[in-house]
């Protein structure tokens, strides 16, 4: 997307956050949640059948199936972490990682972090959420490494994540990123530097309000209005979150 293209309301992660838009692919719809409906009464041993060898959308609806079941047997993370790995297809790949985020277990984390090396971007800004969820600080060098990365949604998936962990050690990412190319990105950079009592911070906003995107510059002058202590209370979160209050991207109320 130019900058000056105005952004739709497809949001970040789980469709949480600013509504956003701009450097919009057909995966972004991917990070909501799918209908798993279908399988609501399937046993853990049939998903994992699912999982294995069913079709792309049984595939994809058993993983994140799984993720809403208690981990169980030692087979579900080994299940997900092959399909997260191994499963031609990236959306299951990214849903194996989402739930290996939430039922956690000796593989999670070691697959979550290959993931960010998956060449599916999703996968990859996927890959920083679960990451996140199982030990925010535990994984924070991998977590900033991502913050360069290629693709939009795992950098701002990596600044949203640095942010929560330590937002003292966020503020020079944050800074780098006000002239970031993607629409996207810059506009959860102005989110986020509403935390801050900082004179760099409140220069990087004034830059931002004169952003060309619409979205961008709006969210600038609000974060110039906030108070910066209560925007970090309510941005806080437990390092694992509970999946129905999942709070990584999700801003808090001005």
């Amino acid at each position: 997307m130019a900058d000056g293209e105005q952004p739709g309301n497809d949001g970040p992660i789980a469709g949480e956050g600013p509504p956003t838009g701009g450097d919009a692919d057909r995966h972004e719809g991917a990070f909501s949640v799918a209908d798993t409906t279908p399988v609501a009464d399937a046993s853990v041993d049939d998903l994992l059948d699912r999982l294995r060898e069913g079709s792309v959308v049984e595939r994809r609806r058993a993983a994140l199936a799984l993720a809403e079941r208690d981990p169980g047997p030692s087979a579900v993370g080994a299940a997900l972490a092959s399909a997260a790995t191994d499963d031609p297809d990236p959306d299951v790949r990214q849903f194996a990682v989402e739930a290996l985020g939430e039922v956690g277990g000796e593989d999670a984390a070691a697959t979550a972090r290959s993931a960010l090396d998956d060449p599916t971007p999703w996968v990859r800004a996927e890959a920083v959420v679960a990451l996140d969820h199982l030990d925010r600080e535990g994984h924070r060098e991998a977590v900033e490494r991502a913050l360069a990365d290629d693709h939009h949604a795992v950098r701002r998936n990596a600044l949203v994540s640095t942010f929560k962990r330590s937002p003292e050690r966020a503020l020079e990412p944050l800074l780098d990123a006000v002239d970031d190319p993607s629409g996207r990105v810059r506009e959860w950079v102005a989110h986020l530097l509403a935390g801050y009592d900082d004179e760099r911070a409140r220069e990087a906003l004034g830059v931002l309000r004169e952003d060309p995107v619409d979205l961008v510059a709006e969210t600038a002058d609000r974060s110039l209005e906030a108070d910066p202590e209560r925007f970090r209370r309510r941005f806080g979160g437990r390092s694992r979150p509970e999946r129905s209050e999942d709070a990584l991207n999700r801003p808090p109320d001005y």
